[in-house]
């Protein structure tokens, strides 16, 4: 099993393997978890969209006087944002809509402003 510490060294030496999850899936096919996991140092995943854990952290400073956001939930354009981490901190999940957000519940969803154009 190799440590991570052993795997950033392969890393900053330029010896790394690096593959993606797609590739991943024929190694492992082809030579078995164990062996996959000797040969591959690092398995890279990424999107383009949004995912479930995908987001934003927002420090907004402090203001004179101080504030604290924390406590549970506060809303930047009525998007609601988790505030309990520190006291100007805020974070905002990529697939977080408003509450009132009709979540595409009559299909296809119109807008309001797209229908009085």
């Amino acid at each position: 099993m190799k440590t991570i510490n052993e795997i950033n060294e392969k890393i900053k030496q330029g010896k790394a393997v690096v593959v993606t999850a797609e590739e991943m899936i024929d190694i492992v096919r082809d030579k078995g978890v164990k062996k996959a996991a000797e040969q591959v140092d690092v398995v890279t995943t990424g999107t383009f969209g949004p995912m479930c854990s995908s987001g934003l952290f927002v420090n907004v400073g402090h203001s004179k006087p101080r504030i604290k956001l924390g406590g549970g939930t506060c809303y930047l354009n009525d998007v609601p944002c988790y505030a309990g981490l520190a006291a100007v901190d805020i974070y905002v999940g990529a697939t977080a809509i408003p509450d009132d957000d009709p979540r595409n519940k009559v299909y296809p969803a119109h807008s309001r402003t797209a229908a009085a154009t």
